[in-house]
């Protein structure tokens, strides 16, 4: 089976290469990884050099799969953090980088990472494809290979192959057929539900609305106002400002009917906002930023804003972006995430396995506890997601 290793998704056409990409995920489409590349935001001297592998049929040339692969110097932007291997690496006088991911960056949203043409084999696809992947990083001399925010399927198959598993969590949240947003804080326990209403409130009494626009209704310049909002957050943080002004001009006309922006007003001013985007049947949030402090406006445009978009698109799943326990006290629940390891030193592979199963311990049970204050009146599914561990 033909394996092609590319230096750009410009290589290969927006057509072909969605046809493997399903609408369930917006971030491993072609406009997406691109707008990376044309911006700024991937390519020489970002630290994330585009080695994207795709596999043809070799009598029609037919594109059948491909990985999203990254040449990595750095571990920014990735979201599963291995910063202690690295450090580990560096102590014993190894070199960590260069490595290889196979994700999207700056992005920690499950999904796959195994695009395999639907009227293709499967398994022989994706054995291809990972076999590949792995022969590319020996050829580099690599350190490693990491797939990232994998689904729990690939996780598996990864895990067959040889890789390391490894788990962690996100808070999400889930719709199981409210009627409004009314309906969802009926499920809360009282003193929770007041908490919630009074940062709204506040909202209100502050003379703000919040308005969610999705891409069809916004131009240039509301890209341009919202990275300044970004940028905002960057600062504060003292982050890194990986996303450019372009970037967000470009998926806003190439996807606007998988980008919404939450719109914070006060008079004719805007004065924050957040980003989503959105899939089949998820809503994912990603970057907030303001001008102005208002008590409860983080809440309102990262979190309730996008829960009453959901139950009105009858959108099933929220994804909120990664950490941040603040969420469970407004309705999401600790979910596991994956990840899958290749590391070619042995005895560092061995290290490693032992570290992720004493980690795999500590992480069940502290899902259990948070699951414990969730706000509902009825707290379950702890069982349920210790299954899913």
């Amino acid at each position: 089976m033909p394996v092609r290793l590319l230096h750009s998704l410009s290589e290969i056409s927006a057509v072909d290469w969605n046809n493997l990409a399903d609408d369930a995920n917006p971030f491993v489409r072609h406009e997406f990884l691109t707008a990376l590349e044309r911006a700024g935001c991937t390519g020489v001297g970002t630290g994330w050099l585009p080695h994207p592998i795709v596999v043809t049929d070799e009598s029609s040339g037919k594109l059948l799969g491909a990985v999203p692969l990254y040449l990595k110097e750095h571990s920014y932007g990735e979201y599963v953090f291995d910063w202690a291997w690295a450090n580990a690496y560096a102590r014993a006088g190894l070199e960590y980088y260069p490595k290889l991911v196979a994700a999207v960056p700056f992005t920690p949203a499950t999904g796959r990472r195994l695009l395999i043409a639907p009227q293709a084999d499967h398994d022989v696809v994706a054995d291809a494809l990972i076999e590949a992947s792995l022969a590319h990083a020996q050829q580099l001399h690599a350190s490693s290979l990491h797939w990232l925010f994998t689904t729990e399927s690939e996780t598996q198959l990864l895990e067959r192959r040889g890789l390391l598993r490894r788990s962690g969590f996100q808070f999400h949240w889930s719709n199981p057929g409210y009627r409004d947003f009314e309906d969802f804080l009926a499920s809360f326990t009282a003193d929770k539900r007041k908490k919630v209403r009074r940062e709204r409130r506040a909202v209100r009494e502050a003379g703000v609305t919040v308005e969610m626009r999705d891409g069809l209704t916004l131009d240039a310049s509301d890209w341009d106002r919202f990275h300044e909002f970004y940028h905002a957050t960057v600062r504060a943080h003292s982050a890194i400002p990986y996303l450019t002004p372009a970037f967000f001009r470009m998926i806003g006309e190439t996807m606007p009917k998988n980008t919404l922006l939450a719109l914070a007003r006060r008079g004719s001013a805007t004065i924050g906002g957040a980003l989503f985007f959105r899939g089949h049947d998820t809503l994912y949030g990603r970057y907030w930023g303001g001008t102005e402090h208002v008590p409860g406006l983080h809440f309102e445009t990262c979190y309730y804003a996008a829960i009453e978009y959901c139950i009105a698109h009858g959108l099933k799943r929220f994804e909120a972006g990664a950490q941040g326990e603040h969420k469970l006290a407004r309705g999401f629940v600790p979910t596991p995430t994956y990840s899958a390891h290749w590391l070619a030193h042995p005895q560092f592979a061995r290290a490693v396995a032992d570290f992720l199963a004493r980690e795999h311990g500590s992480l069940e049970y502290a899902m259990h506890e948070l699951n414990e204050h969730a706000p509902f009146k009825q707290r379950g599914g702890v069982n349920s997601l210790r299954a899913e561990l």
